[in-house]
């Protein structure tokens, strides 16, 4: 400090600049020296009885501890890496710098959730694994997720909350079907470029499957409450209990002024395995069995949602919302609570956070098993399982290796709770409600994957209605896509009639043209 006045230091040190030159005094090869943080959790003892979230987020000193890992890539291939687009190094630069409101609002730049992404994004496959530590020196990535969430985190905490700037209100009305994470990230979009945008939900609470799918332990409703209340404040209109293709039409939903519509409507339609037993009482899909729980608040006495409890559960399947079942009916009080999947450990696809947290809290897993089917008692409720066992053969289509049914291995187990989790299929009623709409044989709606525009140009669609089942972040990354591209279809049109107009001499030259 040589030559710089004790006023003139204090000044430089409380501003950004003087943070980020502190910051830029730390060298690559000392960065690289940092170990990874790890996000504090509940002890697993205790959150298996619990709904409170598992992880607790990190401190303000582990959050600059972890920013201060970035190196700052001259070609930040993170930002690559997020289906959204966030301007990653910017961020972790703030929260570096100590500068964690200004993190927050740059998150939100792109995202419109970030205190839902920086909890249930699987980052591991996304932006950090295209980091510079596990492309280069074979080290742990940096926690860009748990920095999302504790800049997010930290905003809300401090009452500070920031709107995303708006740009001059146009009036021209659109409308999101469905209030899951395409929708959402598509509204927020639209609300900063001036659309009057509403958003249509068919359940009587907003948010999707962030609400309905995702446990309170992994992603807490308070979190989406406050992102919704930010995009409400952005103008965003909310409508709940509105079947769009029972209440009314899309094209009813036209005449009331819409000029376009994007399809978030998600794929809420259980698969089963269809195997003789299915139909007793006690076997549930994954849907409805969280669904009663998460939304319908089933495990909390003072509601009236039934939801069987059973002290002996099998959930059927390695995904996300496998592990979401099981840990849940350990919270409602299972003795026994077991993963049924036909391949390995190492084939599942649910996160490795997901596996290890359940792991931890007692949950067992029974790999290389298949039900084949279920037996009841005289009530008509399941007691039993017949299950099968496996072993792997070649890959198949999804690169995994293929299950094979090992003859003469049956054996029996007793279950009073089963909850099938092999995957969903797209929500029918938009495309049972416009017969024009080009569907795949599936159910999906196809659509060009450069704009999300379907086969009626003023539909776009995105998220699970699109891909069949997906993650939170890539169905809002097809949110604003579409929201992108819908903004340019709908200015062409607009210059499209300006053109038009221009060709007539008089008003009613103009008026006879449209009858």
């Amino acid at each position: 400090m040589v030559g710089l006045g004790i006023v003139e230091y204090l000044k430089k040190e409380r501003s950004q600049e003087w943070r980020v030159e502190l910051r830029s005094n730390l060298k690559a090869k000392e960065r690289t020296q940092l170990e990874r943080g790890h996000m504090p959790e509940q002890d697993p003892d205790q959150r298996n009885k619990n709904f409170t979230e598992v992880n607790l987020g990190l401190t303000e000193e582990q959050a600059i501890h972890e920013a201060k890992r970035c190196i700052d890539c001259p070609n930040p291939t993170c930002i690559t890496g997020c289906p959204v687009g966030i301007n990653i190094p910017k961020f972790v630069k703030k929260i570096e710098a100590g500068e964690f409101l200004d993190a927050a609002r740059v998150l939100k730049e792109t995202n419109a959730l970030p205190a839902v992404c920086g909890r249930v994004c699987p980052q591991e496959v996304q932006c950090e694994q295209v980091c510079y530590y596990p492309q280069k020196v074979d080290k742990p990535a940096v926690s860009i997720g748990h920095l999302e969430r504790f800049a997010a985190d930290f905003e809300r905490d401090s009452g500070k909350v920031s709107v995303p700037e708006i740009t001059a209100f146009n009036g021209i009305k659109v409308a999101s079907i469905g209030s899951g994470p395409a929708g959402l990230a598509f509204a927020g979009d639209m609300a900063k470029m001036g659309y009057d945008v509403t958003v249509y939900e068919a359940l009587h609470e907003i948010g999707g499957v962030l609400k309905y799918g995702i446990p309170e332990f992994r992603l807490p409703n308070e979190m989406v409450d406050v992102e919704i209340d930010i995009l409400k404040k952005m103008g965003v209109k909310f409508i709940t209990n509105f079947i769009v293709g029972k209440t009314a039409s899309v094209e009813e939903l036209m005449k009331e002024g819409y000029v376009a519509f994007m399809v978030g409507s998600g794929a809420g339609l259980p698969n089963f395995m269809n195997i003789p037993g299915e139909n007793l009482t006690g076997i549930y899909s994954s849907n409805e069995y969280l669904t009663r729980v998460n939304l319908m608040k089933a495990a909390d006495p003072e509601y009236d949602t039934p939801v069987m409890s059973g002290k002996n559960v099998a959930v059927i399947g390695g995904g996300n919302t496998a592990m979401d079942s099981v840990r849940t009916a350990k919270r409602l009080g299972a003795e026994r609570a077991m993963i049924i999947y036909r391949r390995s450990i190492e084939e599942m696809p649910a996160r490795n956070e997901e596996i290890i947290h359940a792991q931890e809290e007692g949950i067992e897993f029974m790999n290389l098993h298949n039900p084949i089917e279920y037996m009841g008692d005289e009530k008509g409720r399941v007691k039993q399982m017949k299950l099968l066992k496996m072993e792997l053969g070649e890959p198949d289509d999804s690169g995994r290796r293929r299950p094979v049914p090992l003859e003469g291995s049956e054996f029996v187990i007793d279950v009073d709770t089963v909850v099938v989790s092999v995957g969903v299929s797209p929500n029918p009623l938009i495309p049972q409600s416009m017969s024009e709409l080009d569907v795949s044989s599936l159910g999906t709606i196809n659509v060009d994957k450069e704009t999300m525009q379907s086969s009626i140009p003023d539909i776009f669609a995105g998220g699970d209605i699109v891909r069949g089942g997906a993650t939170v972040i890539l169905a809002m990354g097809d949110g604003r896509k579409a929201a992108a591209s819908m903004d340019r279809y709908i200015k062409q049109k607009v210059r499209n009639i300006i053109s038009l107009i221009k060709e007539f001499d008089t008003i009613g030259d103009i008026l006879d043209f449209a009858g």
